[in-house]
């Protein structure tokens, strides 16, 4: 087939090339080499799905000449493209992958290991086959074959068991049996012998447990206590198990995520710390608190009277009480402020910015512009590229100096003053007692979700 007549019938929308698409589609293993040239010339005006989409929808023909093309591939782009094709070429049966799970490179070893992956139960003929992955020598692939093996799911339990009893695989492989169980989570799952591990592991990493920075993204309650007992029972919780602070972090993050998510997951638990110099964080959603927003007809309005609510409850019972958000993703930064009862504070960057603050502000805001302030004067960027973000921020940086412009808070600003930032956790904050994860009431009903968290 030739190069250009090639580009030709391929050249526009993935829309519009689909009658092109189908037609090679159609002549099989014959436009597999020219078809795979194309993917491959980062030069061609070509968008690159439209011949991994044919070479996938082409199958099990063009399985092995990918397999050279990623052998060969010079540069990481076309690395990446043939990785995307090969991981999802349809073949009607999936021992076509098996020796690619042999393969010398780790690359094409996850690739085929994503194939197991996207077909998830109907893979669950191949477990015995894809378990010695979990120990392979590089990370990435020992990743991958947990993701398969979750997919999969309960057919993969035997066999992670077997691995689990039997000390011959190796660590790496029994780690990453225990890994793949906690993943796949649920009854089935992880036995009481694999429980009582981990519990020891993480009693061991308690005693030693120096208090580090956590990446804070997303929402915290911070109330003026060492008395953990009380702020299980103020918030609802129970079934507390003792966690590190870097598992703590893990869950809040994780349950964070929406893609995938079982029902309940991100209301399900959530981490009560240990004592950090007189107050206890907690981090995460509470069944009560994200169903009244969820069931809400405009969520966004929402949150901030069940937040306001929350809070004062809480300082009826502690004396004070305040919630912190934050967002890596848009800069949202929030935060509220209760004492003896009644809400003193509650300030939020985006309804800020839309409606204006309605104040009045809090003592600790004192010496800081708001996120929704600007405090540069008009035209004060004129001639500037905005695109030039090395001459934005210096020019940015002498303003600030010549005209006094104070630097903006944030809600880890407001914590560290008022009570503890979680990004600023170190070895100088006072700890009492040790950290737990905590069910909800959906908890209770749900369980924890699955996934494996670090210890």
């Amino acid at each position: 087939m030739d190069a250009r007549t090639l580009t030709d019938d391929l050249s526009g929308t993935f829309h519009e090339t689909r009658a092109a698409r189908d037609a090679l589609v159609a002549r099989g293993a014959a436009v597999v080499p020219a078809v795979l040239g194309l993917l491959c010339d980062v030069a061609s005006p070509v968008d690159w799905i439209v011949p991994s989409d044919v070479l996938r929808r082409v199958g099990e023909p063009a399985l092995a000449p990918l397999v050279r093309a990623a052998e060969d591939a010079g540069t990481r782009e076309v690395a990446r493209r043939v990785a995307f094709t090969l991981a999802g070429v349809k073949v009607a049966d999936l021992a076509a992958y098996l020796p690619l799970l042999d393969h010398p490179r780790s690359g094409v070893r996850a690739c085929a290991l994503s194939a197991f992956q996207d077909r998830g139960e109907a893979a669950a003929g191949f477990v015995d086959r894809l378990v010695p992955l979990l120990g392979d020598r590089e990370g990435t692939v020992r990743d991958r074959a947990v993701l398969a093996l979750r997919a999969i799911g309960s057919a993969a339990v035997p066999a992670l068991r077997r691995v689990r009893r039997r000390p011959a695989p190796g660590p790496r492989v029994r780690a990453g049996a225990l890994e793949a169980l906690a993943a796949i989570g649920g009854p089935p799952a992880l036995d009481d012998r694999d429980r009582a591990a981990w519990r020891r592991l993480t009693a061991i990493e308690l005693a030693a447990e120096l208090p580090e920075a956590m990446h804070a993204s997303g929402c915290w309650y911070a109330v003026p206590t060492t008395d953990q007992e009380a702020v299980l029972a103020a918030f609802d919780l129970s079934d507390a198990e003792p966690v590190t602070l870097r598992t703590g972090e893990a869950a809040w993050i994780a349950d964070q995520g929406w893609v995938g998510r079982r029902p309940h997951e991100r209301c399900a638990r959530v981490f009560v710390s240990p004592g950090l110099d007189g107050w206890t964080l907690v981090f995460g959603d509470t069944a009560e608190d994200s169903h009244r927003v969820d069931d809400a007809d405009d969520p966004e309005a929402a949150l901030p009277p069940v937040v306001r609510q929350r809070c004062a409850e809480l300082s009826r019972r502690f004396g004070s009480a305040q919630w912190y958000g934050t967002s890596c993703a848009d800069d949202w930064t929030a935060w509220c402020v209760a004492e003896g009862g009644e809400v003193v504070r509650h300030y939020d960057g985006h309804l800020a910015a839309e409606e204006g603050d309605d104040g009045p502000g809090h003592p600790a805001e004192a010496g800081y512009l708001l996120p929704h302030q600007d405090g540069f004067p008009a035209g004060a960027f004129d001639g500037v590229d905005p695109y030039d973000s090395e001459a934005f921020l210096a020019r940015r940086r002498r303003l600030k100096e010549e005209l006094g412009i104070p630097d903006t808070c944030d809600a880890s600003t407001i914590a560290a003053r008022l009570s503890v930032d979680p990004g600023g956790l170190g070895p100088r904050v006072a700890v009492t007692g040790h950290g737990v994860l905590a069910l909800t009431a959906c908890g209770r009903r749900h369980g924890h979700p699955a996934g494996a968290l670090p210890v």
